[in-house]
C-alpha cells in the first residue's frame, strides 16, 4: 500500500560542516574543553500523521483478507465435490458432514448477506443428512 503526503517536515536540519571558519576546532583533548551543548530534538513526523497511520493499521490488508477467502472457498468447494460424489454413490460419510459443519460455521463473515444466505442453505442441507444418521450437531 502506497501512502502519498504533501506535508513535508521542515524541522529537521542537517549538520554543521566541519572545519568551517569560526566554528569550533576540530579536536579537543579530553577534559581541556566544556561539555558540548545538545541541540532540541524536533519530532521526525507531525503527530497528525500519527493518526492516519495508525487508523491504517486497525484497517488490515486487503489482500490477506482475500487470499484467506480465496483459500477458504476453495476448500469448502473441495468438501462439497466429494459429498456430492458420495451422495451419488448412495454412502456419505457421516464425519465427512460434521467435518463440513464446523467448516460451515467458520464460514460465516457477516460482510455479503448473499454469500451467508447461500452457506446457510448448504448448513441446512448437511444437517439434514446428518438428522438421517441421528446426529443433531449444536448450533
Amino acid at each position: 500500500m502506497r501512502i502519498d503526503t504533501t506535508i513535508r517536515s521542515t524541522g529537521i536540519s542537517g549538520r554543521a560542516a566541519a572545519g568551517k571558519a569560526g566554528s569550533a576546532p576540530a579536536f579537543v583533548p579530553a577534559g581541556m574543553g566544556g561539555a558540548a551543548r545538545a541541540s532540541a530534538a524536533t519530532p521526525a513526523m507531525p503527530m497528525a500523521g500519527l493518526d492516519a497511520i495508525l487508523a491504517l493499521q486497525t484497517v488490515g490488508d486487503f489482500r490477506e483478507s482475500r487470499r484467506r477467502s480465496v483459500k477458504r472457498g476453495a476448500s469448502m468447494l473441495d468438501a462439497l465435490e466429494s459429498i456430492k460424489a458420495d451422495l451419488l454413490v448412495g454412502n456419505v460419510s457421516a464425519d465427512r458432514l460434521d467435518a463440513l459443519v464446523g467448516q460451515l460455521a467458520s464460514m460465516r463473515e457477516r460482510s455479503e448477506p448473499d454469500l451467508d444466505a447461500v452457506i446457510d442453505d448448504i448448513e441446512l442441507r448437511v444437517r439434514v443428512e446428518l438428522a438421517k444418521f441421528g446426529r443433531f450437531p449444536p448450533l
